[in-house]
């Protein structure tokens, strides 16, 4: 009997829109909620073009540092957005706190889009906690490329740009 050759790897997406749309939480808190925060980028493919049809995925703590159920029922710590026609997406959230004494404040983030396998997995710090970055062991630990992890503060908002291949490449993380 012959052994059935295996299927072949399929990337995800394009598809994204119809299977996820019902599904965007970008606001983990109001707007107006004291202390919220606005963190938005884009997503870039290794050409520098903007990827209409990225989804990201976030998971952070309270700005106490706890993550759930820790943190009461009125926190899930979780949020996702569709980007948008230009690869843009913005989340509305509170600053984490720290979730050790030697981490800096971070967001942890999952990318999926067309052409991969597997999400990707970064992180995104805050380009104000310029001490405890300098600190968290993980910033320390990937030399130059920790720059392409702490997002600029610009306009009331913290920046932050994914970019999947090439020269300007975020920093991911085998998970």
């Amino acid at each position: 009997m012959a052994v059935p050759a295996p299927t072949p790897a399929q990337t995800v997406g394009p598809f994204f829109r119809i299977g996820f749309a019902w599904l965007d939480t970008p606001e983990l808190v109001a707007p107006s909620h004291p202390g919220a925060i606005r963190i938005e980028g884009a997503v870039f493919d290794g050409a520098g073009t903007p990827l209409p049809d990225a989804v990201l995925e976030i998971f952070q703590a309270d700005p106490e540092g706890r993550f759930p159920p820790d943190s009461g029922p009125e926190w899930s710590g979780f949020g996702r957005c569709l980007t948008d026609e230009e690869g843009r997406y913005h989340f509305v959230s509170v600053k984490p706190g720290s979730v050790a004494p030697e981490s800096a404040p971070h967001v942890a983030m999952s990318v999926f889009a067309r052409g991969l396998l597997q999400r990707l997995v970064t992180r995104c710090y805050f380009g104000d906690e310029t001490d405890a970055n300098g600190r968290d062991p993980v910033l320390r630990t990937i030399g130059d490329r920790a720059t392409t992890l702490v997002a600029a503060v610009a306009e009331g908002c913290y920046r932050f740009d994914i970019h999947i291949q090439g020269d300007k490449e975020t920093a991911f993380f085998a998970w």
